[in-house]
């Protein structure tokens, strides 16, 4: 590989068109790249057949193995009826490598993105949530990560502190309110959750409203988690807002598998490892030029203030009583 600044820099218009062409398929040169920063994806125009999606591995992020059990577990989706985007198989594999990077290709998928204020496709949505978590439940993961503190807060909040990314004066109010955080939630996460294969990322730009359908695409972030996080994303607005949504959600997702209404107690502590993980996450990858451009607003002074006071205001949230089902 290239000894550029960044290993992404060396994934030029021509590799990418070498790459897609070793697995046999020859390329007419037409290459659109989609809106991705934590991988490269590119729409690639093939000869005699429609574009595929070519998507290319930040490189050291996941291991071949994790990779591979990401494919598996979107195949069996695919395998089961479930609308998702699976990727395409070449002499057996899904996962090639060439030139030093890792990449599969997918078929493309048109489609708008899916109304979370249309109790109708949230009722939808619940029901293949439903679905993907009843496969979720048969065999655990092996490979994939887990959803849990450790890794979401404590080792986020380590990171940003280690590094020299919050201003002087707002070093001490991240710490303290990340500290207090931590704490408050630590022993819900200690509870013994029942923990399956999971969509890992489930917010509303990884749908695409397809033919009356919601289709999954992305599975990128599958972890073992509790079902919960699969839930969670897809509720906003006020309290009343929120658990019409998750009636109309759970009502769907109920059809094929049960669920424990006891997981209602992680929302809000979920909302807070995503909200500090969605920091780090950016800070990790600020050497990467695609973020500085993409994201101008990180790591200003009116950055920093903002996502505290967001923190303060879900340490409040922490405080009143979990969402039920039926209480609207």
């Amino acid at each position: 590989m290239s000894q550029s600044h960044h290993p992404y820099e060396a994934l030029t218009p021509d590799v990418v068109i070498d790459c897609v062409e070793t697995t046999g398929l020859l390329s007419d040169a037409r290459i659109f790249p989609l809106n991705s920063y934590e991988n490269r994806v590119y729409q690639v125009g093939i000869e005699g057949g429609e574009p595929l999606i070519a998507k290319f591995y930040r490189p050291e992020r996941w291991t071949d193995a994790q990779i591979v059990e990401e494919h598996t577990f979107t195949l069996e989706l695919a395998a089961a009826e479930i609308p998702v985007v699976a990727p395409l198989e070449f002499d057996g594999r899904t996962l090639m490598e060439s030139q030093g990077f890792r990449f599969a290709l997918f078929p493309r998928r048109g489609g708008r993105q899916v109304e979370l204020d249309n109790f109708e496709h949230l009722e939808q949505v619940g029901t293949m949530l439903g679905r993907i978590h009843a496969v979720g439940r048969a065999k655990p993961f092996e490979h994939r990560p887990a959803l849990t503190l450790q890794h979401f807060a404590i080792d986020s909040r380590e990171f940003i502190l280690a590094g020299d990314f919050l201003p002087r004066e707002n070093r001490e109010a991240y710490a303290t309110v990340t500290a207090h955080i931590i704490e408050q939630i630590a022993p819900l996460f200690e509870r013994d959750w029942t923990t399956i294969r999971l969509h890992g990322d489930c917010h509303a730009g990884n749908f695409l409203w397809r033919d009356e359908t919601p289709w999954f695409v992305d599975l990128d972030d599958c972890l073992s988690g509790p079902a919960i996080q699969d839930i969670w994303m897809l509720l906003s607005g006020g309290r009343a807002d929120q658990t019409a949504s998750l009636d109309a959600i759970i009502e769907g997702y109920e059809t094929f598998c049960p669920f424990n209404p006891q997981e209602l107690q992680l929302v809000e502590p979920l909302r807070c490892l995503r909200q500090m993980h969605h920091a780090a996450w950016l800070a990790r990858r600020w050497q990467d030029p695609a973020f500085p451009m993409a994201f101008p607003w990180f790591n200003t002074p009116r950055y920093w203030a903002e996502h505290i006071l967001g923190l303060r205001q879900q340490q409040s949230a922490l405080m009143e009583p979990p969402l039920t089902l039926g209480a609207v």
